[in-house]
């Protein structure tokens, strides 16, 4: 490899001399020495860095022991036993129960009425299974009001 840093001027027209060189070239053998040096070290320094099963870092290493205090524990399952008489209360509570199925009506209604909009557009389209086809027009009529009324689209 030749590493070459050269600015060359543009000769001026009527200049009939060469062109004057400003070139620095380090030889091949002193850029060769220094990267060959380099690559090796920083290729063995990752190897025995990345193979080393002793370094894996912080997380890995356990923290030290930490002493036990009974009147902490005791404290502990206390307010757990607690936390779970109140969790169980309060599943069994009126307040709830009347919240759940108040939640259960609303989704059954709301199913209701999402099927009924899309018998409506079936009906007035004349497609799917609230079709009109074959209705005379009354029936047709009564089907599609009955279906507004339904749905609240009148």
């Amino acid at each position: 490899m030749l590493g070459l840093r050269c600015l060359v001027a543009a000769p001026p027209a009527a200049a009939a001399s060469p062109l004057p060189k400003r070139c620095s070239a380090a030889t091949p053998q002193a850029t060769a020495g220094r990267v060959s040096l380099a690559i090796p070290a920083a290729v063995s320094l990752s190897l025995v860095l990345w193979s080393s099963p002793g370094f894996s870092g912080l997380e890995s290493r356990p923290g030290p022991d930490v002493p036990r205090l009974e009147f902490l524990e005791k404290w502990n399952a206390e307010n757990q036993k607690k936390y779970t008489e109140f969790d169980n209360r309060f599943k069994k509570s009126k307040v709830l129960q009347d919240l759940l199925e108040k939640s259960r009506q609303n989704k059954e209604k709301n199913e209701r009425l999402i099927q009924d909009k899309y018998c409506l557009r079936g009906a007035e389209w004349g497609v799917g299974d609230c079709s009109t086809e074959g209705m005379s027009d009354q029936d047709r009529e009564d089907f599609i009001a009955e279906l507004k009324k339904r749905t609240g689209a009148e």
